[in-house]
């Protein structure tokens, strides 16, 4: 028995498939250059079949398929691809994030918005391959991803490491491989390995070896413009040759916020929740937040919210105070990891998100 895979189709194949139901009687689609184009993009990563139905369905909405259609495929693209349970989709119009702070890591990211255009590629830059984001859980990782993904417009796919793992042989590289295949299928896009330490093997021939070794594979060889995010709560373990020149750009380093970091973070979540900042002594919160990271200064916005609610009254900064000092900070609770990536940084080894 011979298994063989086919590819996703192309936009030159889904452009095959877009004019059967042109040609189709009792249709009158017309499209503008620019629309098509965007629409054979949006259903990228889809099967003929699949986006056979999807334009259907789009046309049976309103009798045409245009622009207004996108977030319908993109809805539709987004139900089918999150079957598959080692991914879960963001279309670009669900992707809605402010980060506060990581200023030299947003620079970066800024610099390289449009080193995916046909100019780049003229001028002879290669497409950007991917970041390693390591830090405390909390630290703004998962918020850069999507970061990333709003700031350049691409689709954001996050993959789930351990899911990847099969019971039987064969089985984790069957999914590794179709992972990898649908992300190529869409490029450009982001794709976010959360939390890629799971992959790291138990003993040198398991299946979450061989997925490793896969996966450094791709990302060494990968031509297609599928920029990888690599998110890591704890470095211990991680081999050196994951970061590698020519894997990743860059590997950088969230550590705690610093009090300007703070001050944009406790402004962004307080603006979040439709509320002035100026109603706000900042300056009480950054003092009283600090070793805390962004989302712990989120939620303790958030405990002071519920409290104040309770008691029929609008929180101030008494609260938002009260709920930091209740909480026990991951800086304390996870120490040994801050030290140790911090020892990274000196060594040269990643630089610093700040």
């Amino acid at each position: 028995l011979v298994v063989t895979e086919l590819d996703l189709p192309d936009v030159t194949e889904l452009d095959r498939v877009l004019r059967m139901l042109e040609n189709a009687p009792g249709l009158n689609l017309k499209t503008t250059k620019e629309e098509r184009n965007r629409l054979l993009q949006a259903a990228l990563g889809l099967t003929s079949e699949q986006a056979l139905r999807v334009f259907a369905k789009s046309i049976v909405n309103d009798g045409k398929l245009d622009v207004d259609d996108l977030d319908v495929i993109a809805e539709e693209k987004r139900a089918i691809i999150g079957r598959e349970e080692s991914f879960e989709y963001f279309p670009t119009s669900m992707v809605q994030v402010e980060v506060g702070g990581l200023d030299v890591l947003k620079n970066w990211v800024k610099q390289r918005e449009t080193a995916f255009t046909a100019e780049a590629k003229q001028y002879g830059i290669p497409y950007p391959k991917g970041v390693a984001l390591l830090g405390i859980p909390g630290a703004g990782k998962s918020l850069v991803a999507k970061h990333i993904s709003k700031i350049w417009r691409q689709p954001l796919f996050r993959l789930d490491i351990s899911s990847l793992l099969g019971m039987y042989v064969g089985q984790s590289e069957a999914k590794i491989r179709k992972a990898l295949k649908l992300a190529e299928a869409v490029a450009p896009c982001i794709l976010w390995i959360d939390e890629i330490e799971k992959a790291l093997p138990g003993n040198e021939s398991g299946p979450s070896s061989r997925i490793l070794g896969y996966l450094l594979s791709w990302m060494q060889e990968k031509t297609a413009p599928c920029f990888v995010v690599a998110t890591a709560n704890n470095i211990e373990g991680l081999p050196p040759e994951l970061f590698r020149k020519g894997r990743f750009d860059e590997v950088f380093f969230l550590d705690l916020p610093n009090p300007a970091e703070r001050k944009a973070i406790a402004i962004v979540h307080l603006e979040k929740r439709g509320r002035d900042p100026e109603n706000f002594d900042i300056y009480r919160i950054v003092q009283a937040s600090d070793g805390y990271v962004g989302s712990e200064i989120e939620q303790a916005v958030l405990d002071a919210m519920f409290v104040a609610f309770s008691e029929n009254r609008e929180f101030t900064t008494d609260d938002i105070v009260e709920s930091l000092s209740n909480q026990i900070p991951m800086s304390k609770s996870h120490q040994q990891v801050i030290a140790q990536t911090r020892t990274w940084v000196k060594e040269g080894r990643a630089r610093l998100a700040s």
